[in-house]
């Protein structure tokens, strides 16, 4: 197979990241005789610092020329410690999203056997975990308008906007997500308070009988952010909408043990896009310390999504035989036990790609 890749590694540890998830699909390109184009560009702070802006049309252009886009992260200290500043890394992903159709994020969680003591909670409440986060991206509070502060600067205002073309195509994806899993949806809203978490809930119940052979259920965010802690196990596909989805998916990362082993896809209308759910972590910029992991299993859900479902499960496997070796980084490294860099880590996969 022939696949143009749009490369967008960001700010922070993106660029480090995202090259060794590259030396990974080179990897599985060479394995199983696939040509993989890359074409690299700018999103983020380092889009600011070059052209004045977080998402450019040159950076547009390159991502609808391609198949798919592996992304690595965005943000700043300088932008994050500014609040008056009118440009942020943050507005070129939701630019990103929006420009791209990118209306549906999904965020699969997966708990490894062998990392289930690193885990913050019990093992035996987080062994045998599996469910994916279906968050809408483009409409809600983040999107809604207007929106702003008063001219005194002691009120501010954001408005929660959802149109039922948005809510029924974003429901629909989670309906066929569930009826090939384990046929259970989670529809979580806060209908009790919020106008259109109402009419979420609404339409959910309007769609359930196109899909008989899928449970769904609803649940309150506030008791699903504790469900998720007290019984992960419960889940299958919990659906939301954009803020919500923020929040819970945040939350349910640290059930792994690692925010850095968690991979996204987000998918819609025009090319898909893959990355890690972690931040840029300035930090760790250039120490190479930085755990690949996340968006090497992005890159097995890009190599998924277009139909090589033995390339992605060779990513997969590798990722996991890293981890039972111990060849991991600092994050989950076991007390003791030596720290791999992010280039060994990578290497590691990229050599036992089968």
């Amino acid at each position: 197979m022939k696949l143009k890749i749009a490369l967008l590694p960001g700010d922070g540890i993106g660029p480090e990241i995202v090259g060794e998830a590259v030396k990974v699909l080179d990897s599985v390109a060479a394995k199983y005789g696939h040509q993989f184009e890359y074409s690299k560009a700018l999103v983020g702070a380092c889009a600011i610092d070059a052209t004045g802006d977080p998402y450019p049309a040159e950076t547009h252009a390159v991502c609808e020329a391609s198949d798919v886009v592996l992304f690595g992260a965005i943000g700043d200290p300088k932008y994050d410690n500014n609040p008056a500043a009118k440009v942020r890394p943050e507005q070129g992903l939701l630019r990103m999203r929006k420009s791209l159709g990118l209306f549906a994020n999904l965020r699969p969680l997966a708990v490894f056997d062998s990392l289930a003591g690193r885990s913050p909670l019990k093992t035996e409440i987080v062994k045998g975990a599996d469910f994916i986060c279906v968050r809408e991206l483009t409409g809600g509070m983040y999107f809604g308008r207007p929106q702003g502060r008063s001219e005194d600067g002691n009120t501010a205002y954001d408005t929660c906007v959802y149109t039922r073309e948005e809510i029924e195509r974003i429901l629909h994806l989670a309906f066929g997500l569930a009826r090939g899993r384990r046929k259970k949806l989670t529809l979580v809203d806060k209908a009790n308070v919020i106008a259109t978490s109402r009419l979420w809930r609404q339409i959910g119940g309007e769609l359930a009988p196109q899909y008989p052979d899928v449970e769904l259920e609803y649940m309150f965010v506030d008791n699903a952010a504790m469900q998720i802690i007290q019984r992960p196990t419960h889940f299958d596909v919990i659906v939301t909408e954009n803020l919500f989805g923020d929040i819970l998916t945040d939350e349910a990362s640290v059930i792994s043990g690692s925010l850095g082993m968690l991979p996204s896809a987000s998918v819609g209308a025009k090319v898909a896009l893959f990355e890690p759910i972690h931040g840029s972590y300035p930090q760790a910029a250039g120490k190479n310390i930085a755990n690949p992991m996340a968006t090497i299993l992005s890159a097995a859900m890009l190599l998924e999504h277009v139909g090589l479902q033995q390339e992605g499960k060779a990513v997969r496997d590798a990722v996991n035989q890293a981890i039972e070796a111990g060849v991991v980084t600092e994050d989950l490294a076991a007390a003791g036990a030596k720290a791999c860099s992010t280039t060994e880590v990578g290497d590691f996969v990229a050599g036992h790609i089968a």
